[in-house]
C-alpha cells in the first residue's frame, strides 16, 4: 500500500478552518452587541493610489459610537492625549459590509472581507496628483479617502518597510511586539535617525513618484502609523498592511507571502515603474527583495537595507543572513545603519 502523503497539512487546513470559523462567530457577536448599544458602522479611511483610469481605495468598517470620530478619524482629544494601540483592537468590524464609493460623481459598490477591510480597484480617469474620494456604509456619513494618482509615464517609485527601518520597534521578539501594538503610547515611538531627511528627499528629487509603507502590521494600526509617519515628516503615502486572522489554510497569515504579494501587485499595476526598496536586515527583507528583483529585474532601481545596531539586532533575534546571491547582485544593494549613510550611497548612484 503507497504511504499515505499531505495528512499532516490536511489537518492543518481544517484547525486553520476550524480557527476561521470561530473568529468570525466571536466578531459577528461583537457586532451584534455592539449594534444593541447603539453604535453604528462606520468607515475609517486609509490612504489609496492609482494612476490613469483606476484607482485603488482602502478602508476599514467598524462599529463605533455616533460621532465617534472626525471623518472616520479618533478625536483631536485623544490625538493630543496619545493614543496606546489597544484602542486600535476594541471596534468591532463589520465583515462584507456594503460600502459606496464616490470618485468624481460616480459611484462604485463594493463588498468589504471577513475583517471589514475594503481594498477596492475601481475605474475613474482622475488627473495626477492627490484626490479624494467618499466612503459610506449604511446610514453612516460619508467620509474622505486621500488616493494618488500616479502619473502615466513615471518611472521611479519607492517601497519602504516600516518596523526597524523607519520606525525602531524590534517587532520579531513577540513580548515586545505586543507591548509595542497594544500598550505602548504612540508618541513613546522612536523615528530611525535620518530615515525621515532621506525619504523625503528622494520624493523631492523625484516629483510625481509614489511612496508606499509596506507592513506586516495589522490594519487595526494604520491609523497610528499615519500619525506616526505624518508628524516625523515622513512623505505622504499609502500604507500596505494585512490582517493577523486565520485563513482557509493557515492559523495566521503569513507576513513574508503579504509582502510578497503586494510587490508582486505593484509590478503588475505599475510595469514602467523601477522601484527603491527600503528594509531593514533583521527580518527578512533583503530574501523578500531578492526574490523579487529576481522575478521583475526590471523593476528594481535599487535596494537599501538599515542594518541594525548590536542591540537592535538582539532583540530582533539576529540579523538575516539572507545576503544576495545569483542574479539578484546584479541590482544595487546598499547597506548603513541610518537614513544619512543610505543617503551617501543613493547620491553615489545617481538616485540622489
Amino acid at each position: 500500500m503507497a504511504p499515505r502523503t499531505g495528512n499532516g497539512d490536511d489537518l492543518q487546513e481544517k484547525a486553520a478552518h476550524i480557527g476561521m470559523r470561530l473568529e468570525d462567530r466571536w466578531q459577528a457577536y461583537r457586532e451584534r452587541r455592539a449594534r444593541r448599544r447603539g453604535y453604528v458602522a462606520t468607515v475609517m479611511p486609509f490612504t489609496g493610489y492609482g494612476t490613469a483610469g483606476w484607482v485603488r481605495v482602502l478602508g476599514r468598517v467598524v462599529m463605533a459610537r455616533p460621532g465617534a470620530f472626525d471623518n472616520g478619524r479618533m478625536p483631536s482629544k485623544l490625538v493630543a492625549d496619545g493614543i496606546r494601540g489597544w484602542r486600535n483592537f476594541i471596534s468591532p468590524p463589520v465583515a462584507s459590509a456594503r460600502v459606496t464609493i464616490s470618485a468624481a460623481g460616480i459611484e462604485h459598490h463594493v463588498v468589504a472581507d471577513r475583517g471589514g477591510v475594503v481594498d477596492a480597484r475601481v475605474s475613474v480617469d482622475l488627473a495626477p496628483g492627490w484626490h479624494t474620494v467618499t466612503l459610506r456604509c449604511e446610514d453612516s456619513e460619508p467620509v474622505e479617502a486621500a488616493v494618488y494618482v500616479v502619473p502615466q509615464g513615471e518611472r521611479f517609485g519607492v517601497v519602504s518597510d516600516v518596523d526597524d527601518t523607519v520606525m525602531v520597534t524590534a517587532l520579531p521578539r513577540p513580548l515586545l511586539a505586543a507591548w509595542n501594538t497594544f500598550v505602548l503610547d504612540e508618541h513613546a515611538r522612536n523615528p530611525t535617525p535620518g530615515m525621515a531627511v532621506m525619504l523625503e528627499r528622494v520624493a523631492r528629487e523625484h516629483p510625481g513618484s509614489p511612496v508606499l509603507y509596506l507592513s506586516t502590521g495589522a490594519w487595526n494600526v494604520a491609523q497610528t502609523l499615519t500619525r506616526f509617519l505624518s508628524r516625523n515628516l515622513y512623505p505622504d503615502g499609502a500604507l500596505l498592511l494585512t490582517d493577523w486572522g486565520p485563513t482557509k489554510d493557515r492559523w495566521f497569515r503569513s507576513g513574508q507571502a503579504h509582502k510578497a504579494d503586494q510587490l508582486r501587485r505593484l509590478a503588475e499595476e505599475f510595469p514602467d515603474i523601477k522601484w527603491l526598496l527600503i528594509g531593514d536586515d533583521g527580518q527578512h527583507d533583503e530574501a523578500i527583495y531578492a526574490g523579487f528583483a529576481l522575478r521583475y529585474p526590471g523593476h528594481v532601481a535599487a535596494i537599501a537595507i538599515r542594518q541594525l545596531s548590536v542591540s537592535e539586532a538582539v532583540l530582533a533575534g539576529g540579523r538575516s543572513q539572507d545576503r544576495p546571491s545569483g542574479p539578484a547582485r546584479s541590482i544595487p544593494w546598499i547597506y548603513a545603519p541610518d537614513g544619512k549613510g543610505l543617503a551617501n550611497q543613493l547620491q553615489q548612484l545617481g538616485i540622489l
